[in-house]
């Protein structure tokens, strides 16, 4: 589908398309290019939304602008965006786009999906109460932000990245924070027991009242609050909700349009290695896509990350200016919590053998790696950016230590990188 001209539609504003704006406009390519966006904003970098966006909360007027890119780089680079649009259908006979509120609808020859995930609202009765927020938009973080003027307490759902960086945040901003979890472990999806447990303790002694196999059963209305019900416990009175039970892809449009999906839970919109979707006109980046990844496998992922979103931007990027360069990319996340930072570099899941670097209990550095078979899959690295750094070297060669020398943490990061070299050779 190479396409040096004509008109790239965009929907969706968020991390991938900027770097999906910036990529096309600094190109070979010279189309005519349109960005669509449900909100007002251009687009602005997210992950501060449950970190410092929430901090600055006691503080006062709004927080500094978090724009990706400055408006004047899109106009300079004749970039139109159409602020506060909701696209409603997807014609792909005609290829054009309904638009809310615009009867003559808006025609395209390339078309690129980039609308990103939805935070999961667990049906619950009562999770509609306006005192309960998500954070995956800045309106919804001013609204969170706007709740807790004069607020004292604060109950966070789920005990995944989201959920922990808000408590970390909410905590620093002097609130009362409790965290229900209904599993036995805090980021038990992405990492192991052993940085579980660090976490754990982290949060208690920041004060987080973290509640594990607390199963959240309804919220009620009460004066100046809510009643969180729970399963098998008391109530629990605070001031205001916000959820961190997860996410799913923001499929719905393509599902509706025809496209093939992942059937899984997340679902995801399934591309291809250049990003391209089962239709030669529509491509989909970010966190709205199912795609498959060559350093595992080519098993199929959907990944939630910024790094992610800005790799696809690039490989769909080259696809659509006629320059295909698939890429098998290293998935890496981070997580901000109080002053510590946890780095991950690879997947984790499905590993069998766990070795931990460093002692977690010192209150030091450390990292744990995964391998599976003999191979290293990834590494959790708590404010160790050198042993981060050595993973993301290692994984994307496919290159894997020795055990037994990760452990040792006489032997330098330089040696285990060298020992992993000569293994290959």
């Amino acid at each position: 589908m190479a396409a040096t001209a004509g008109r790239v539609v965009l929907v969706g504003a968020g991390h991938a398309s900027a770097q999906l704006c910036a990529s096309l406009v600094t190109g070979p390519w010279t189309g005519d290019l349109i960005l669509i966006g449900d909100e007002p904003d251009l687009p602005y970098h997210r992950p501060p939304l449950s970190k410092s966006r929430l901090r600055c909360a006691t503080a006062d007027g709004e927080p500094t602008d978090l724009s990706i890119r400055p408006a004047t780089f899109y106009s300079e680079h004749g970039v139109r965006h159409l602020a506060g649009v909701t696209v409603t259908a997807i014609d792909r006979d005609a290829r054009r786009l309904t638009l809310s509120g615009e009867p003559r609808g808006l025609d395209y020859d390339t078309l690129v999906l980039a609308t990103g995930s939805l935070h999961l609202r667990p049906p619950l009765p009562g999770i509609d109460h306006e005192r309960v927020h998500t954070l995956r938009t800045a309106a919804e973080a001013a609204a969170v932000r706007r709740g807790l003027s004069g607020a004292r307490s604060v109950a966070v759902i789920g005990a995944g990245f989201i959920g922990l960086e808000a408590s970390a945040s909410l905590r620093q901003a002097g609130l009362e924070v409790t965290v229900l979890e209904r599993g036995e472990r805090p980021l038990a999806r992405v990492t192991s027991p052993v940085v579980s447990e660090f976490f754990t303790g982290l949060h208690r002694g920041h004060g987080v009242d973290l509640r594990f196999g607390a199963a959240v059963t309804a919220i009620h209305d009460r004066p100046d609050g809510v009643r969180v019900e729970l399963a098998d416990s008391a109530p629990l009175d605070v001031d205001l909700v916000v959820l961190g039970a997860g996410g799913v892809a923001n499929d719905a449009l393509a599902r509706a349009a025809g496209l093939a999906v992942c059937d899984s839970p997340s679902g995801g919109v399934l591309v291809d290695a250049w990003q391209r979707t089962d239709d030669p006109h529509v491509l989909a980046i970010g966190d709205c896509c199912n795609g498959a990844n060559e350093l595992y496998g080519g098993r199929r992922l959907r990944l939630e990350s910024v790094q992610n979103a800005n790799e696809q931007a690039k490989v769909a990027a080259a696809t659509i200016a006629g320059l295909p360069r698939p890429a098998a990319v290293m998935p890496w996340f981070w997580s901000d919590q109080y002053d510590v930072k946890l780095q991950i570099a690879g997947l984790s899941d499905g590993y069998d053998c766990c070795v931990l670097r460093g002692r977690p209990e010192a209150g030091t550095a450390f990292s744990v790696w995964y391998f599976r078979d003999g191979r290293l899959l990834a590494v959790d690295a708590v404010d160790d950016p050198r042993a981060y750094a050595l993973a993301g070297k290692l994984i994307s060669r496919r290159l894997s230590p020795d055990p037994a020398m990760v452990a040792d943490t006489a032997v330098a990061p330089r040696d285990l990188l060298r020992s992993a070299e000569e293994d290959a050779a």
